[in-house]
């Protein structure tokens, strides 16, 4: 039984594994569409550092730039969908993709939504900030946080996991706060533009669980990218 436990686990871990590098894949050719040299494509540089970070073998990702950029013969174009909802207990979501087969995404989404409601464009994202988000830990001691946010152009900051600081910005200067950060003791551990909600929803254990299943459900689905959620 023990041996039986531990071959599966080591089976959902890999799936887990395979699953983040699809995602990071879709997510490097698209960002390659600008140009295949990270230093002079942001999107593509952010995209390469979390790769790294996932421990994406380099084959992998050398091979989706170039696949991205056009430089190879069989290239695959994906088209990003936004889609918005509700989670069970009128909890707001925003669903984004990227998929080469739209009408496929579409018929999965109206599935995956049996259990909430699948809104129109707008009907949640006014209750959602488009932001930059840049998880940061600090690499020398007398690294001051709120002097790093002033310095470096973040709109705001909040404490995140382990020490760490989570800087918020424009969704335009998310490239150039993550170049000035290490000027100020930090060392940029993601970044991201995404979704924060303005107005997240609490609930009981018993209904958190129903909609963890209900998101657990959707992000499983190969063409969704990120599921933005305004739980608290």
């Amino acid at each position: 039984m023990g041996a039986q436990w531990k071959a599966k686990h080591k089976e959902i871990a890999a799936n887990v594994k395979g699953r983040i590098f699809t995602k990071l894949t879709k997510e490097i050719m698209v960002a390659a569409r600008n140009g295949a040299d990270p230093d002079m494509n942001p999107r593509l540089r952010l995209a390469v550092e979390q790769a790294k970070k996932a421990s994406m073998p380099r084959e992998t990702l050398e091979r989706a730039i170039k696949k991205g950029a056009g430089l190879l013969d069989d290239p695959v174009n994906f088209e990003k969908l936004t889609y918005e909802g509700f989670a069970p207990h009128q909890v707001p979501v925003i669903v984004e993709c990227l998929t080469d087969n739209p009408n496929r995404t579409y018929s999965s989404m109206r599935v995956l939504f049996r259990k909430g409601q699948l809104g129109t464009s707008g009907s949640v994202a006014w209750d959602f900030d488009y932001l930059g988000m840049i998880e940061a830990v600090p690499s020398s001691d007398d690294a001051d946080p709120d002097l790093a946010a002033i310095e470096a152009g973040a709109q705001d900051l909040e404490p995140s996991d382990e020490g760490g600081t989570l800087f918020l910005t424009e969704p335009t200067d998310l490239d150039a706060v993550c170049k000035a950060l290490p000027q100020y003791g930090f060392t940029v551990e993601s970044a991201k533009l995404g979704y924060r909600p303005k107005n997240p929803v609490s609930l009981d254990d018993a209904a958190r669980e129903e909609v963890e299943a209900f998101l657990d459900a959707i992000d499983g689905d190969d063409d969704v990218q990120t599921v933005y959620v305004g739980l608290d």
